[in-house]
Parts: structure tokens; sequence; C-alpha cells
């Protein structure tokens, strides 16, 4: 049997990480300013993270959902209390596809309404919302939903307060910082207009963290930098180091009751026991502030490159925009420099690192990128 061919694949072997380095199959090191599409968060083998995750395979990986999980207890006490969420509850799934489909449902629960409002070049999974265009034809998803999903430009508030106001909306979906589409910023003005407008018409607001939360933006939710607080917030990636783990933190206007969402694996024990490990590197090692501290420092310093058009993003969620495509750029800085990045689109560079990353191996990504960039 051979694998689904629907991915592009680099020539490389990883086969060993330590923190913020990859090594290949030949012995190569490898910067790791990506952290597999902001999912290594705590860095790669963290010592604690192996003996916590290593310990709980050995006593009991899984049972059903229908016992007692002291551990999955846990986690909703610990992340209420680092999130700033310690009121509102807690569902764990296994990805963020998973979390969002959840979402959509808790949300047309509530209110009876089916239609749904994303934005332009937004990404919410592959599986329940649409990817409305983006610069890669490739990059579809079905839409779910009934089908009744209206896209508007990012951060056009009076278009936002046109189609709520007509009082049939069930939810908005937005994400912190847009991942896929180019690691673009909603304003902290529209963001508060946008939980006015929600509020005002019954609506339903919920916040896609799962790419821009867990601390990549230096808050530990990237809207909490405008102040506002959603009905419902959808985590993964990050939330697992690398064990697929999803949630959703679920605020005290939704009654639970049986029967409403289900789940075969999610929240089992060894996914548990990695998001606690999770959250006890990020409290002890202090990784929303680094990431707060650092990614200042990275964007600061990338904005003095003359042959990058744009800078943006928050912490170390950074998006490097050039006036001609990037793939000379991304090449060689994989094969040359030993340099993993991401891309979205065609012409902006992707910076996901894990959330460790040092001021030395800023400098040194920093260095590595002058060398390209001289050369293409």
């Amino acid at each position: 049997m051979n694998l689904f061919d629907v991915y592009p694949l680099f020539d490389i072997n990883i086969v060993k990480g330590q923190g913020c380095h990859v090594w290949d199959d030949k012995g190569n090191d490898y910067l790791d300013l990506y952290g597999g599409h902001a999912v290594i968060s705590i860095g790669h083998s963290h010592p604690h993270y192996v003996a916590k995750v290593s310990d709980q395979v050995s006593k009991l990986g899984f049972y059903s959902n229908s016992v007692i999980n002291k551990l999955q207890e846990e986690v909703a006490t610990r992340l209420g209390m680092i999130s700033g969420y310690p009121d509102y509850s807690l569902f764990m799934v296994n990805s963020g596809a998973e979390a969002n489909e959840n979402a959509l449902k808790l949300a047309s629960f509530h209110n009876g309404r089916t239609r749904i409002i994303s934005f332009s070049k937004a990404f919410h999974g592959r599986t329940s919302l649409a990817v409305e265009t983006t610069d890669n034809p490739n990059i579809i998803a079905p839409i779910n939903a009934n089908g009744h999903v209206t896209y508007l430009p990012l951060n056009d508030t009076e278009a936002m307060q046109a189609e709520l106001a007509k009082g049939d909306v069930c939810a908005v979906i937005i994400e912190g910082i847009q991942g896929v589409g180019g690691i673009k910023v909603p304003t902290n003005e529209f963001m508060v207009a946008l939980r006015e407008a929600c509020t005002a018409n019954g609506t339903i607001l919920i916040l896609d963290e799962i790419q821009s939360g867990y601390g990549r933006s230096g808050k530990f939710f990237a809207h909490q930098f405008s102040g506002i607080r959603p009905d419902l917030i959808t985590v993964a990636k990050g939330i697992g180091n690398g064990f697929p783990i999803g949630a959703l933190l679920i605020s005290p206007i939704f009654k639970a009751s049986y029967g409403l969402l289900g789940t075969t694996f999610g929240g089992n024990h060894l996914a548990s026991a990695a998001a606690l490990a999770v959250i006890d590197v990020m409290e002890e090692e202090r990784l929303v502030e680094n990431a707060a501290e650092i990614g200042t420092y990275l964007m600061e310093e990338l904005k003095k490159f003359p042959e990058i058009k744009e800078v943006r993003g928050e912490g170390l969620m950074i998006g490097m925009e050039f006036e001609e495509p990037i793939k000379e750029i991304r090449r060689k800085l994989i094969y040359e420099e030993k340099v993993f990045t991401g891309v979205t689109g065609t012409h902006v560079i992707r910076l996901l690192p894990p959330l460790c990353l040092l001021k030395e191996e800023a400098d040194e990504f920093l260095s590595r990128l002058s060398k390209v960039l001289k050369h293409c």
C-alpha cells in the first residue's frame, strides 16, 4: 500500500527533536521555526513531558469516557486558571476540526439558527466549514452548517454589523489571528464591536484559537489583547505538544445535558496526561511571557530587513510578506541554512516556533535568513 499523495514532501527524514531543534537521519541539525503547524508549544521531547506521558501510558492509555477520569477534571481546573477562564466548562475532543464542529453544534442548539459568518481567508478545519478563497486553490473544505456560510472582509465593522442586524445568524467564528489566511490580525476595535453586535443580536461568538492560542501570541489567547470574552473558544495544536488533542472552552450561558455532545477518544487518560504536562512546563518556564518577549524582539529585527515588505503577527506567530514568491527563499532556508519555516499562500513565510525559543536561537535565525536573502 502507498501513502495517499496529497502533501508535497521535502526529502528530509526527521528522526529526533530537542527543544527548538530537530535532526534528520543523516545527523543534520535543523532550527525548527515552525513546530509542526504551531503544535510544538513547549519544545520537542521536553523531559517533563516525556516522563509524564511515559508514566501514564505504562499505567493506562485509554478507557471509556463512561467512567470518571480525574486527570481530565484536573485539566479543566488547571486550564481554566492559566487561561483566565475558570468559570467556563471544558469539553475535550481530538482535533481542531472536531472542536469547531462541536462549537457550531452548540451554537445552533442554543439559538436554533443555522447561518454562520466567517471572514475572508479564514481557515477552521477541513470538515465542517469551508475555507474561503485562499492563494492556494488546493486548500478547500466542504461546507456543512447546511451551506449557510457568509464570508465578510476581516476588520470591516460596518459590513459585520449590517449582517448581524438581520437577526438570523447562529454564530460568528473568527480566528484570534488568521494562520492559513496570512497572519492577519483582527483589530482590537473590530473585536470589541463584534462582541457587542453578537450580544445585541443573540448570536454566538466563537473564537478559533487553535493556532493563535495556548500562549503563542504572548497572551494565553490572542483575543485577550482586545479584552473581550467569547461564548466559545476552540483550542488544539499546542495543547498536546504533538499528542492529538482538541477542546472547547464553554461559557456559562450554555447548559450541559446528557447526550448533547459526544466523543470516543476525547479527553482520554493519555491525552489528559499530555495536556497536564504542557501546562506544567508553560507555568514553570513562563513560556507565555517568553513568547511575548522573544516575539517582540524577533519582529522588531525582521522589520529592519529591506527585502521584507511587511512583518505582522503577535508573539511567536509571525508572518513575513515579500514582494516576490517565497518558494526559493524557503527552499534555501531548509536545504542550505537548515531552518524549517512555514508558508501561507505564495508570498508569506510563517514562523510558529516552540514557545521556548531563546534569544540566541532567534539571532541564529536572523543570521541565516540574512545569508539567504543576499542570494535571492
